[in-house]
C-alpha cells in the first residue's frame, strides 16, 4: 500500500521520467502527477493534494524559488528541490532550504546512481507533512516581537522575489562573562532555516562555536557566507589547523573529512579524512565527542532538527563530561529525529522551541 503520493515538477521530460522511475522502484511511493511548469503544478497540487512535491530549481515562466515561496505561504507541503551541485546551483538551493524546502537532491551525472537517496527522502518528507503547518505556526508565535526583517535576494536568480528572514537582537550582550569556553551545534534536515534563526541571536563576541550541518561539499562555503550575513559574530568554513577564537563561528566543510576540536597551546580545528560515523561525514557525533574530551563542563552542546540519530551519542558524552546539553523540541523541528533520540537516551537536559535555544545557550 503506497504511503507517499508525489507530484514531480520539472521542465525536462527526461528528468521527470528519471525521477518517476527512481520513485516507482519503491512500493510505498506513488507518483500521482507530473508538471512541466509552476502554473501547471499549482493546478495539480489543488486537484491531487500530493504529500510531497519534487521541484526543479530552474524553470521557465516562474523559477523554483518563487514557486516554493508561494507553496510555503499558501499551501505548506514538503518540497524536495532538484538542483545542480554547481556553485550557482548550491547558492540557489540554499535559498530554497532557507525558505523551508525539506531537502535537496543533486541532478545525476554520468557517474551517479540515479537518485539513489530520493525514495527515502520522499518517505521521510511525507511523514513530516502533518507537522509542517503546526511547526510554522509555532515558529511564527515564537518570533521575537522586535525582530527586524531583512531582505536577501537569492544569488544567481535574476528576478527572484526577495527572501525575508527575521533577525532578532542578540540575546546576550557583547562583553558578557560567558560560562562556557566553546559551543557545539549539530543539525541536518531543516537545519539551514534553524541555524539562520539561532545564529542571528548570537552576540558578536560569542565563545568559539563549531557547527556540523549535513550538506553536500559544494554547499557549505556558500552557507557559511549566508550565515555570516545574519550572525553578529564572524562565520567561516572551518580550515584544518585553525585556532579557535572568540567571536567566531566555524562551519564544518561538507565532503570527506570529520571535524574535531583539539587542545594545544590554543584549541584548534582538526579535519581528518576517515570513515563515516553514524552514517555521515562530517559527523555531529565526532565533533561533539571531541568537545567533551577537550572542554568537559566548559562547553555547551545543542542538537537541532534532522533525520536519524547523528549527534545523540556525542551529546551524551558531552553531558557525561558535565557540559550543558540542549535539543530542539518536536513542535518546531522540521524532522524530529536527531533531537528525539538525543532526549530519549538522556543526552539532552532540556528540549526547547527554536526561538528559545540561543537564549538558553547563554543563560
Amino acid at each position: 500500500m503506497p504511503s507517499a503520493s508525489v507530484l514531480v515538477v520539472d521542465d525536462s521530460a527526461t528528468m521527470r521520467a528519471l525521477i518517476r522511475h527512481a520513485l516507482s522502484q519503491d512500493p510505498e511511493i506513488r507518483v500521482v502527477g507530473e508538471a512541466s511548469n509552476p502554473f501547471e503544478a499549482r493546478e495539480k497540487m489543488k486537484a491531487l493534494d500530493p504529500d510531497v512535491v519534487t521541484l526543479d530549481v530552474e524553470m521557465p515562466n516562474m523559477n523554483g524559488i518563487d514557486f516554493l515561496q508561494k507553496i510555503m505561504q499558501l499551501r505548506p507541503t514538503p518540497v524536495i528541490m532538484v538542483s545542480n551541485l554547481t556553485a550557482p546551483g548550491a547558492a540557489v538551493t540554499l535559498a530554497a532550504l532557507e525558505i523551508g524546502a525539506f531537502d535537496c537532491v543533486a541532478k545525476p551525472s554520468a557517474r551517479d546512481t540515479m537518485f539513489q537517496a530520493l525514495p527515502g527522502l520522499v518517505k521521510e518528507a511525507a511523514r513530516a507533512r502533518p507537522a509542517l503547518e503546526r511547526r510554522r505556526r509555532a515558529l511564527r508565535a515564537q518570533a521575537a516581537p522586535a525582530a527586524a526583517p531583512v531582505q536577501v535576494r537569492a544569488p544567481a536568480m535574476a528576478g527572484a522575489a526577495p527572501i525575508v528572514v527575521d533577525r532578532p537582537a542578540a540575546v546576550a550582550r557583547s562583553g558578557a562573562n560567558y560560562q562556557m569556553d566553546v559551543i557545539g551545534i549539530g543539525s541536518s534536515t531543516g537545519g539551514v532555516e534553524a541555524l539562520l534563526q539561532v545564529l542571528a541571536d548570537f552576540p558578536a563576541d560569542c565563545p568559539p562555536t563549531v557547527i556540523v550541518q549535513h550538506l553536500p561539499a559544494a554547499f557549505t562555503g556558500s552557507f557559511s557566507q549566508r550565515l555570516d550575513r545574519v550572525c553578529p559574530a564572524a562565520v567561516t568554513e572551518a580550515r584544518d589547523g585553525e585556532p579557535l577564537r572568540r567571536g567566531h563561528v566555524y562551519l564544518a566543510p561538507g565532503g570527506e573529512r570529520h571535524l574535531r576540536v583539539k587542545q594545544g597551546s590554543q584549541p584548534f580545528i582538526s579535519l581528518a579524512a576517515e570513515e563515516a560515523v553514524s552514517g555521515h561525514r562530517p559527523s555531529v557525533d565526532v565533533m561533539m565527542a571531541s568537545l567533551a574530551k577537550a572542554f568537559g563542563r566548559r562547553a555547551v552542546g545543542c542538537i537541532l532538527t534532522g533525520m536519524g540519530r547523528d549527534g545523540a551519542q556525542g551529546l551524551l558524552e558531552m553531558r557525561q563530561a558535565g557540559a550543558k546539553t540542549l535539543a530542539q523540541d518536536e513542535e518546531t523541528s522540521l524532522v524530529y529525529g536527531m533531537p528525539r533520540v538525543a532526549f530519549e537516551i538522556g543526552a539532552a537536559e532540556k528540549r526547547l522551541p527554536l526561538g528559545r535555544i540561543a537564549r538558553q545557550i547563554f543563560a
